[in-house]
């Protein structure tokens, strides 16, 4: 969502056009900065929201098995992963999620972490694949610039809070001021700038509340805002249940240390300790026990379950599926064999409940192919937009300028600006900096240098 460029309101409501040529500008810039993320997070989120039909398809050769006879034991899965694996050691076993689906097993050694693939009932290898090289995997670090590095993955939450801000005053822009198109309909032509002009305004506009949500959902996977709202959450009792932790000592460790998938909810979540007066005198229960424990419990088919860690290290096993009300994570005495901390969606409390829920609408989970193509429209819906800002952009660009909209006629506009930018600051701190920075560099850099403000304008 670029540059919406409504009809102009009357001239005579000269604050009008002030505010409207503010919030213009402001459109402008914050288009121009961040539609290569915008086209980044629709693409990439439009392929992820479809994780398992690639799958299913692309990869059947490592998920899909023929049923035949009893399957292995998860012990003898193990060991067959750590032959696959010369030099490695198993961090988590994946039990498969229906009779016909792959085991996956996690082992770690010099070359990293590696998926093996593997027959459950005949125990051949399907495929080895480095845990971070993984298509999915790969697809997600990429939608979100974790990729490439800490900075990037900044920038992506700062463009995250830039699309709320385009939404916001993307509506406003697009709002009916007398104008007879371009609220609900398309005129003139592809060869005509007021075309897309309308395609881009009408299209921001109907995805709006969608656009919105998306970027709102999202929030909680970025590094900066993400991780102090979790953080702020927990510390409040407001994330997960910090009481079931009570009773049972705790390591330094976090549940999103050990285990391969976990809810966001329970990311910071301690990882309790197994009794270590236990190990004089019993035997590490083993994976196989583990695994039973866990399906006796009840956890959904297709849980993971992370080995200990050393000595006082706990078998964890955990289960995120599309269905909400399946969520679990156990933490199991590796001597006993005994729950330790079980934790299910029904036991968050409400801003738990309520982000878990959003994260699994953000990946098209929760209610099913409605859900998923909903999504998918509205990444087309960010595509379109940004695609349609860009040449409308382009078709008004005077020569050898950049063509950014012009300054609103009163300055005192501004005044109000800087008040909701600060505000939006203190709920997006890192976003909210961007916005300060760009109207300094707007107000006290283009507008004082003549070279730079004839090219911006």
């Amino acid at each position: 969502m670029s540059t919406i460029t409504s009809a102009a309101p009357a001239e005579s409501a000269v604050p009008g056009v002030s505010l409207y040529r503010a919030i213009w500008r402001w459109h402008f810039f914050a288009g121009l900065l961040v539609v290569p993320f915008m086209l980044n997070l629709a693409i990439t989120g439009s392929i992820y929201l479809f994780k398992d039909e690639i799958n299913n398809t692309l990869f059947s050769y490592r998920y899909d098995v023929v049923p035949s006879g009893l399957p292995l034991s998860p012990e003898k899965l193990a060991d067959i992963a750590i032959a696959a694996v010369p030099g490695s050691v198993v961090t988590s076993y994946k039990d498969p999620a229906t009779p016909e689906r792959s085991a996956i097993v996690t082992v770690s050694g010099d070359a990293g972490s590696t998926l093996v693939f593997i027959d459950p009932y005949d125990g051949e290898v399907l495929d080895t694949v480095g845990s971070t090289e993984e298509f999915n995997y790969v697809v997600k670090r990429i939608h979100s610039l974790a990729f490439f590095g800490d900075i990037p993955n900044r920038l992506v939450e700062i463009a995250g809070g830039f699309a709320m801000v385009l939404v916001v005053t993307g509506v406003y822009l697009w709002w009916p001021r007398r104008q007879t198109g371009g609220v609900v309909t398309v005129r003139g032509t592809p060869r005509k700038r007021v075309f897309w002009r309308d395609l881009h305004a009408v299209t921001g506009a109907f995805a709006a509340i969608l656009i919105l949500f998306l970027a709102i959902t999202g929030m909680p996977w970025s590094g900066y805002w993400g991780s102090n709202v979790q953080a702020w959450l927990g510390n409040h009792g407001l994330g997960y249940p910090a009481q079931l932790w009570d009773d049972v000592p705790k390591s330094e460790k976090v549940s999103r240390d050990i285990l391969p998938v976990v809810g966001w909810t329970v990311e910071q979540a301690p990882v309790p300790l197994s009794d270590i007066a236990a190990a004089q005198s019993k035997k590490p229960i083993g994976l196989d026990r583990a695994v039973e424990v866990a399906k006796a419990a009840g956890l959904a088919p297709g849980f993971d379950v992370a080995m200990p860690s050393g000595e006082t290290g706990v078998y964890s096993a955990a289960i995120y599926p599309d269905d909400l009300s399946k969520e679990r994570m156990i933490h199991i005495d590796q001597y006993s064999g005994t729950p330790l901390v079980d934790i299910s969606y029904g036991e968050y409390p409400l801003f738990g409940k309520v982000i878990e829920w959003g994260i699994n609408v953000h990946q098209g989970q929760e209610f099913g192919r409605i859900n998923q193509f909903l999504m998918l429209a509205t990444c087309l819906a960010i595509v379109l937009s940004c695609v349609t800002g860009v040449v409308m952009w382009w078709k008004r660009r005077p020569s050898g300028r950049v063509g950014v909209p012009p300054q609103p006629p009163q300055r005192s506009v501004y005044i109000g600006l800087w008040a909701i930018a600060i505000a939006f600051g203190l709920a997006f701190p890192l976003t909210g900096g961007a916005i300060l920075l760009m109207i300094v560099i707007d107000q006290a850099i283009i507008r004082t240098i003549p070279p730079l403000r004839r090219a911006f304008s």
